[in-house]
């Protein structure tokens, strides 16, 4: 037991020696934190990211071109893989996802995007909660999602409504009052049984108007609130309003859809 003991106390005396020695060689190390090179960590992934959110941007601007906009979620996806603690890079990618998603023919297709659509929307909200862009792509996305699917319940419709009331909450002006056109098309396509009101659709559709009296895409979707409550004079009006105003030209590609279903709705009214 003398001789464990002894052992052990030799041990240590060897291990401060071997410290001491070490010490001596590189006194620096022993007084103070080795000093980390200021580009040692994440050394590029910024700069990365914010050129990948550029390209981004200037590929989104040309979206009405769908090949544009499958390249912008290419290097958005890129931005966010070298930065995921980047905001922009969430939701901007969530939103040319739902772009994507809402415009292509294929059903594969939609179903990747609105996903994706979903988990960047997801990952923005995590990051800046108290911001409406996050909120509302996943929201968007989450409508997409379900008119895509035939599982969409309760559930789904509640996450939509969730989104969209918190945007609202946050700023209720934000792209011109589009979260009340996505509750409003919410209750006007949702199935009675999961809480689908024509009425609210009106209401949420007219508060939309009146902060954005321009825009297309509310006015085709109170037409078609009108339209279904057998309002026909007041679609009609609403339909020649779309087919004559001239558009924002940050949103030509939204108001050239907002054409292509108001001439549809048109042909069906009579």
């Amino acid at each position: 037991m003398r001789k464990l003991k002894k052992y052990s106390a030799n041990f240590k005396v060897m291990a401060l020696g071997s410290g001491l020695i070490m010490c001596f060689l590189s006194s620096t190390a022993c007084h103070k934190e080795v000093a980390v090179a200021p580009n040692a960590v994440d050394s590029g992934d910024e700069k990365i990211a914010a050129a990948k959110i550029a390209e981004g941007d200037q590929l989104y601007e040309g979206r009405e071109d769908i090949a544009k906009a499958r390249v912008a979620v290419a290097a958005l996806r890129q931005a966010v893989t070298a930065d995921y603690g980047n905001y922009d890079a969430a939701w901007k990618l969530s939103r040319a996802a739902f772009y994507v998603g809402n415009h292509t023919d294929s059903d594969d297709e939609k179903d990747d995007m609105f996903r994706a659509g979903i988990e960047a929307g997801k990952a923005a909200v995590k990051l800046q909660g108290g911001k409406p862009e996050g909120h509302f792509w996943l929201g968007a996305n989450y409508g997409g999602d379900a008119e895509n699917s035939t599982l969409a319940g309760l559930a789904t419709v509640q996450d939509i409504r969730s989104e969209m009331e918190t945007v609202i909450k946050l700023d209720e002006k934000f792209q011109g009052g589009s979260a009340y056109l996505a509750l409003g098309r919410l209750y006007l396509q949702a199935p009675k049984v999961l809480g689908g009101d024509t009425s609210k659709a009106v209401e949420y559709l007219k508060k939309g108007l009146a902060i954005t009296p321009n825009n297309s895409l509310m006015m085709y979707y109170l037409a078609q609130a009108y339209a279904s409550e057998n309002r026909d004079a007041e679609a009609k009006k609403l339909i020649d309003e779309v087919l004559t105003m001239t558009p924002d030209p940050k949103f030509v590609a939204e108001h050239k859809d907002a054409i292509a279903k108001a001439n549809k709705l048109k042909q069906r009214i009579g």
